[in-house]
């Protein structure tokens, strides 16, 4: 598939400090997370850093989901890290499809039926 040509610019968060957020310590119950949907990435760290996964949702639900999944989990050792982006509905499918397209994730390999909507990365 053919991505869109216009480039989305999606702002991805961080956490306080600027640093990029752990996924298993990131507070979830913060009313950050009310309403906020959109598409994720988790990656791990360590020297041959990848990404894990690649989604989109309600992203406290879903991230809450990832804490306890133990095929995103057996990269904890590594350190699992989290941005993510609010994204409306409408767009979400094409943004997940570009995103898992060009960041190959590890765990999760359906990717949405849609055309990819070209994204910025989060690095």
């Amino acid at each position: 598939m053919t991505a869109n040509l216009t480039t989305v610019n999606l702002k991805w968060i961080k956490c306080q400090g600027e640093v990029w957020c752990v996924l298993n310590q990131v507070d979830l119950d913060s009313p950050h997370f009310n309403n906020m949907d959109g598409v994720y990435v988790i990656w791990h760290g360590g020297p041959d850093a990848a990404v894990v996964y690649v989604g989109q949702g309600h992203v406290r639900d879903r991230l809450k989901e990832h804490r306890t999944n133990k095929e995103i989990q057996a990269f904890a050792r590594l350190g699992l890290f989290v941005t993510w982006a609010a994204v409306q509905q409408g767009q979400r499918d094409g943004v997940e499809r570009f995103l898992a397209e060009k960041l190959k994730p590890k765990v999760g390999l359906k990717m949405p039926e849609a055309l990819p909507t070209t994204v910025n990365l989060p690095w």
